[in-house]
């Protein structure tokens, strides 16, 4: 692990650059930088639905997915650096067997909303698909792991279900597509 910061407002990115892990430079709109930001903005939306009542074990899950998400950021801020296990990943997959064993099978398409905590894993879901694609689009332009693509494919996979999750825990439904619908 390296320094932590003491000092925030260091000034030494007002140049446009920006610190990776390893100590080397890069510029802000660096692929990789955009990759880290995007799991950023997930883990804050996280937080956010994590300000809402939720199932204690919901509630677990996420905050275990937080901490996953920061090793996942301090992963691509080291070039070469492993943080995120196929572990991680089983994990993941387990949590979406539990939560998806519960719910009824899917007859159509679901909208994004419903109770407010799920329209949040619904937004977190949106944000997951944007960190995959800079994960990506970082993998295409430099070496990375393969892992931290994939606990993001799958975590996205795994808001969808909880969001399915908090509207029944809420006392509602899915909201469904009416693709019969008259304009």
């Amino acid at each position: 692990m390296g320094n932590r910061l003491s000092k925030i407002a260091t000034r030494t990115g007002d140049d446009g650059s920006t610190g990776l892990g390893d100590g080397s430079r890069v510029q802000k709109d660096d692929a990789r930088i955009a990759a880290i930001g995007d799991v950023d903005e997930l883990n804050s939306q996280i937080g956010v639905l994590l300000c809402e009542k939720l199932p204690e074990n919901v509630r677990a899950a996420l905050v275990a997915i937080q901490h996953d998400l920061f090793d996942l950021g301090g992963e691509l801020c080291i070039p070469g650096h492993s943080m995120i296990e196929e572990a991680h990943l089983a994990r993941i997959d387990e949590w979406i067997g539990e939560y998806n064993a519960n719910l009824p099978p899917l007859k159509e398409f679901i909208l994004p909303g419903g109770s407010r905590a799920a329209s949040l894993a619904h937004v977190g879901r949106t944000v997951c698909r944007r960190a995959e694609r800079s994960i990506v689009a970082l993998g295409r332009v430099d070496k990375i792991n393969a892992e931290p693509r994939k606990y993001v494919n799958r975590l996205s996979d795994l808001l969808f279900v909880l969001a399915r999750v908090l509207n029944r825990a809420d006392g509602g439904s899915d909201v469904l597509w009416n693709h019969e619908r008259k304009l």
